[in-house]
């Protein structure tokens, strides 16, 4: 497995992942197929700027064109302040091989070698077991049960915290 930035090239498989039923069933359901193109421009511009970490998941280096799915870690304000925050999706026929796992372990690698990002935070929705698990499984601390806006949505999640210096499993 390998992680590379979000290019281009990836509105298919942004339209994959956000616009489908399954894939956002946890999510509020799917996103609008309009939008997809400056979605992924915008992610590309963070990406490239270095403003933001969006992975793509590349299941096997030898096929560079095949991605699994994303990971991102990012910087938001927060009720409480500033949050660096975490998120994943594995497309369906790349789930249940631990490639979320490892994409996001790396990404806290990364993070913690480079001394950056501080504690990192994770909102799975509260129904995900395999996401919950992840956490769980690499060392993050389970805060609390808390409704998230997730594109104007309000969804129940669990909230997990880490630090990548010290916590990682």
């Amino acid at each position: 497995m390998k992680l590379r930035n979000v290019e281009g090239a990836d509105v298919d498989a942004y339209v994959r992942m956000r616009c489908d039923p399954v894939m956002m069933a946890d999510l509020g359901g799917p996103l609008p197929r309009e939008g997809m193109e400056d979605k992924v421009r915008r992610d590309v511009q963070r990406a490239v700027a270095d403003l933001d970490w969006i992975k793509m998941i590349i299941p096997d280096p030898a096929a560079p064109d095949v991605v699994a799915g994303t990971v991102t870690l990012w910087s938001h304000d927060a009720e409480d302040g500033p949050v660096s925050e975490i998120g994943w999706m594995v497309l369906p026929e790349h789930q249940g091989r631990g490639l979320g796992k490892r994409a996001v372990r790396t990404l806290l690698e990364q993070a913690r070698d480079e001394d950056r990002w501080g504690l990192v935070h994770a909102f799975p929705a509260a129904g995900n077991g395999a996401s919950n698990g992840i956490c769980r499984s690499l060392g993050f601390r389970f805060v609390a049960a808390r409704d998230v806006t997730f594109a104007d949505r309000v969804l129940p999640t669990h909230h997990w915290v880490i630090d990548p210096r010290t916590a990682l499993t």
